[in-house]
């Protein structure tokens, strides 16, 4: 694992998470590089399907913030983003890629701070279970 840099997928909501991840950059917060990061209006717009894409493409890990329970400028799509994403851990855990490697977080745009601190996070997350086994078996054909 010497020298492991993992590589992570983040999809982040226009008006909470990504706007919090601005503010953390004009605060000059820094966090690892290890992560690219997607914007979408809604986290309700992630759907299992992006998720294995990313993971099919070399991810080790994925991370879905939105905005705070009640305050989804959609209504509800966070809540969609919640169901989703809880209901995919088990059929990770099933593939043998393992729920660990999808988090998902709310971020506020006041939560410029929390960006930086959940991206360390998830990164030290993913380096403590090495590359995602489904790159293993990738890289092995």
């Amino acid at each position: 694992m010497d020298g492991f840099e993992p590589r992570i997928i983040a999809f982040f909501c226009n008006w909470c998470a990504y706007a919090g991840a601005d503010l953390a950059g004009v605060s000059r917060l820094q966090y690892p590089p290890n992560i690219r990061v997607i914007r979408l209006m809604c986290s309700g717009r992630v759907d299992e399907e992006m998720i294995l894409e990313a993971f099919a493409r070399g991810a080790d890990g994925v991370l879905v913030c939105g905005c705070h329970p009640g305050d989804c400028h959609y209504m509800k799509g966070n809540l969609s983003a919640r169901r989703r994403v809880t209901g995919f851990k088990t059929f990770l855990e099933a593939l043998g890629i393992g729920q660990k490697r999808l988090r998902l977080e709310w971020i506020s745009a006041s939560e410029g701070p929390k960006v930086p601190e959940t991206v360390k996070s998830f990164t030290e997350t993913i380096k403590s279970l090495g590359p995602s086994p489904f790159n293993r078996r990738q890289n092995e054909h």
